[in-house]
């Protein structure tokens, strides 16, 4: 079952990365300039930032506590951080009836729970 966590962890990973650093390196006209970015018109440039630094924070926070095996702790943190942003971009796609994003949200989430509870508990560092 590691294994599988430390799959799930490294594609989460992977996908927040991508999405945070595409937030933090655009401005919000080239963000909005992407069709299934159109919630980002409800948030800020500071904002959108704010979430990019968070996004790429939880991504490095979900593989490297626990590939260097420092402040492992770390992991779980990570993962309930990113469930949390997941709940809110689910809530703000739900608003905008944006449901094939919300769903994908939510699948996000669920996989954060996944990584969260399997490192708190039967697969802890």
């Amino acid at each position: 079952m590691n294994v599988v966590v430390w799959i799930v962890s490294g594609l989460l990973a992977a996908l927040f990365l991508m999405a945070g650093t595409m937030k933090l390196a655009k401005s919000k006209e080239q963000i909005l300039a992407d069709p299934k970015m159109g919630w980002a018109e409800d948030f800020s440039p500071g904002m959108l930032k704010v979430i990019g630094a968070a996004e790429v924070a939880g991504g490095l926070g979900l593989i490297l506590p626990g590939a260097f095996d420092i402040a492992t702790w770390l992991v779980p943190a990570a993962a309930i951080g990113l469930a949390v942003t997941m709940a809110g971009a689910a809530l703000t796609h739900a608003r905008r009836s944006e449901w094939s994003s919300a769903v994908f949200t939510v699948v996000l989430l669920a996989l954060a729970v996944f990584v969260a509870i399997e490192r708190i508990g039967p697969q802890a560092f």
